[in-house]
């Protein structure tokens, strides 16, 4: 679990250490608003791939089993925050893919795992196969795409400064990475 105390602590040490004073009246309840921030924006840490999958895993018997037949979300918004710079990532939208393989995930549940997984100190490489396990879980399907594009505040805001940059990752499971005709899906 997250530890708001220790947090609170730690803030204001940083306060401390860039010249400022945490008894300012605008800094005095800092540490506070960062430590509920931190506990929000940072939820996801306190779950496994697997936990994720199993609060979120709502899925309809329909009978698909046609290979044909393909889910596609696209433009799902969420942001995370990068684990080397504790930068946000920001302006981020997933686009998620699967076959059915007897069974659908509901729509919403597709965003809140993109939100959950989002909610981790994280790379964006490693989001995409976050979400790509946890889909497959639910849904039983190894055929999963997981295509996330964003912006890096550790590469806009710092270091080289280049606000217009963009990542794009892609994570291609089964039939979506032997399938090229699939990949279309993606665009």
């Amino acid at each position: 679990m997250i530890d708001k105390t220790a947090i609170e602590e730690h803030i204001r040490g940083i306060i401390k250490a860039l010249g400022e004073d945490p008894e300012r009246e605008g800094l005095k309840d800092t540490p506070k608003r960062v430590a509920r921030m931190y506990e929000e924006i940072f939820a996801g840490i306190n779950y496994t791939n697997h936990e994720i999958a199993e609060m979120f895993d709502k899925t309809f018997e329909d009978g698909i089993e046609d290979n044909r037949k393909i889910v596609v979300m696209k433009d799902i918004d969420f942001f995370s925050y990068c684990e080397h710079h504790m930068a946000l990532m920001y302006d981020m939208k997933a686009t998620v893919a699967y076959i059915p393989c007897g069974k659908v995930i509901g729509l919403s549940k597709i965003a809140r795992v993109c939100d959950m997984v989002g909610r981790r100190l994280q790379l964006q490489e490693r989001i995409g196969q976050d979400i790509a396990d946890i889909i497959s879980e639910i849904t039983g399907s190894e055929d999963v795409a997981v295509t996330i594009e964003g912006y890096h505040s550790c590469v806009s805001a710092r270091g080289i400064k280049k606000q217009n940059t963009k990542t794009f990752t892609v994570e291609l499971r089964g039939k979506f990475k032997t399938d090229a005709s699939l990949q279309l899906y993606l665009k």
